[in-house]
């Protein structure tokens, strides 16, 4: 089996099979370590997490150091078998008391601390260093994490966001087979742009909306101008949100609009199993997610997400402790 492919991983059906799917180590079987007997956002949990990283497997520990040296052209990586402990049933919304263990929040963390520093955003389920992902009645076609039954536009995590993390861990403690995580790198679609296309991606000529869950009811108001590619003209960083960003001319929306179509076009997918722990390079890779249709029966599709930072010292003025408190609109 070549490193980026994956019997159960599964690609969306109508899509080509041959672009990078991200790169699977498995997890051997042994424990992290004793799970701190802490709230899970606390600076002790984290703490502990940090201090957990020398137990890592050595697959696991040299496949991370490598991703953040060097990250796949996937922009992806996939942990399978990770600790996750006895779960109860699926919560009615993320932040509905649940009463299971801390098993999967310490693999959560424990790999999150050893890419950065795990932060929370205020706006995000209060500000909590790992978020509970669940579908949510009412919220079925929104653009949001909590939706089920609509397409899930592929977005870098926090496009607007002058903090946004470097990386999305998502960890699965229930899956449903039909909801498909996506992905699309920008090392994949980057050779399937027309040069002048390139060239007006990488110029500052496009605003993007902030997200409605970090206004609390204030007026939208859209961020400066900048550029979507950034950096080395062969391996950029991207910043997109098909949803919120806009061009600030015409050219610069049709050059948009191009991205966006060779975003889909070059997509994969991977429906995430229990125990699967997916790592997003937020600055490589944009991610969104299938329609599938929640039961609400407390056997739905459980997630459990983290974002992490490769410094605190640059949001130090908008945040208190590990929450970034950044006000938006007007």
């Amino acid at each position: 089996m070549r490193s980026d492919q994956l019997t159960s991983t599964q690609p969306i059906s109508v899509l080509p099979t041959e672009h990078a799917l991200p790169p699977v180590v498995v997890h051997p079987g042994s424990p992290l370590a004793t799970t701190p007997d802490h709230d899970p956002c606390s600076e002790a949990f984290v703490n502990a997490a940090g201090h957990a990283n020398r137990l890592l497997p050595a697959v696991i520990h040299d496949a991370l150091v490598d991703f953040v040296d060097q990250p796949h052209r996937s922009g992806a990586l996939l942990i399978k078998g990770m600790p996750i402990g006895e779960l109860p049933s699926t919560p009615a919304t993320p932040t509905t008391p649940a009463s299971k263990d801390h098993t999967s929040e310490f693999s959560l963390l424990t790999v999150a601390r050893r890419l950065g520093q795990p932060v929370g955003y205020e706006p995000e389920h209060g500000g909590d260093i790992v978020q509970n992902l669940v579908p949510v009645k009412g919220t079925e076609h929104r653009q949001v994490s909590t939706s089920s039954k609509v397409e899930l536009m592929f977005h870098t995590e926090a496009a607007f966001h002058p903090h946004r993390p470097r990386y999305l861990l998502l960890i699965c403690l229930r899956g449903d087979p039909s909801a498909i995580t996506t992905l699309s790198s920008i090392h994949e679609v980057l050779p399937h742009l027309p040069a002048d296309v390139r060239d007006t991606l990488f110029e500052p000529r496009f605003r993007t909306a902030v997200d409605e869950s970090y206004l609390h009811g204030r007026q939208s108001v859209l961020g400066a101008p900048m550029p979507v590619l950034s950096g080395d003209r062969e391996l950029p960083t991207m910043v997109f949100d098909a949803d919120l960003m806009v061009g600030t001319d015409e050219a610069a929306d049709e050059a948009l609009q191009a991205l966006s179509r060779a975003v889909e076009s070059l997509r994969t997918g991977v429906a995430l199993e229990a125990g699967d722990l997916l790592v997003v390079d937020n600055a490589v890779a944009v991610h969104g997610r299938s329609p599938y249709s929640p039961r609400f029966d407390g056997t739905d599709r459980w997630l459990q997400r983290a974002f992490v930072v490769s410094d605190l010292r640059p949001s130090a003025a908008d945040r208190q402790g590990r929450v970034i408190t950044t006000v938006f609109g007007a």
